[in-house]
């Protein structure tokens, strides 16, 4: 039998960088309805929860995404400064899961082909792994703030594709245990799976200019097909 996962989507009405940015116009539609149509395309998933404290996105997705299950969030948990490890605490007591998946709304460029292979190779690594993140592969010359280097020997000039990788946490993906959230007060277990995702998919939308390159991207590959 196949676990029930369940996708949580949590969306601030403001944004203090990109005002209204959840809902703002992306390549014609509300920017949030882009993870929530490719969410619906993966089968391993069992329900989309958005949650949101934004009037504007409720009216909209009731309208559009009548599958998917609103909850508005609480008062107390409406404050920008709150982590997002405390809003997923109070999520999964909101809707039970086997797994929970988590994504947001600022990754417009993520395919649900990449969902639909994170959870996959998720599910055959059980029972090694207890979590999944996704990551970005950086092969650069990186050094610390006292001008040290962090991943090279800087009397080696390796070419940067020479160079091993290192990764960052995306913030794409994560998929996790009720279990796990509640013991580690984190998404990432102790025992987690990278899951690496190309860096423009991954691209994130955190300021005016991250939203006008991603539109870009998005507009230039649907002009290609």
């Amino acid at each position: 039998m196949s676990p029930r996962i369940v996708a949580l989507i949590p969306m601030r009405h403001h944004s203090e960088r990109v005002p209204g940015k959840n809902y703002r116009a992306f390549a014609g539609k509300p920017l949030y309805r882009y993870i929530i149509e490719s969410l619906l395309k993966c089968t391993q998933i069992s329900e989309i929860m958005i949650d949101t404290d934004s009037p504007v996105v409720i009216e909209d997705a009731n309208k559009n995404f009548p599958s998917v299950k609103l909850y508005e969030r609480p008062q107390n948990l409406r404050d920008g400064n709150i982590p997002m490890n405390d809003i997923l605490l109070n999520d999964v007591k909101q809707i039970s899961a086997d797994y929970y998946l988590q994504t947001h709304s600022t990754n417009p460029l993520l395919q649900s082909k990449t969902i639909k292979s994170a959870i996959k190779q998720f599910l055959e690594s059980q029972p090694k792994h207890d979590s999944l993140f996704s990551v970005t592969r950086i092969q650069s010359r990186l050094w610390d703030k006292d001008a040290k280097a962090i991943n090279h020997d800087p009397d080696v000039l390796l070419r940067t594709q020479d160079l091993p990788p290192i990764y960052e946490e995306n913030s794409c993906l994560y998929i996790f245990k009720k279990e796990t959230l509640e013991i580690r007060k984190n998404r990432i277990g102790q025992k987690p799976l990278m899951f690496e995702i190309d860096r423009i998919e991954a691209w994130d939308i955190d300021e005016e200019i991250q939203f006008q390159i991603a539109e870009s991207i998005f507009i230039a590959r649907k002009n290609k097909l």
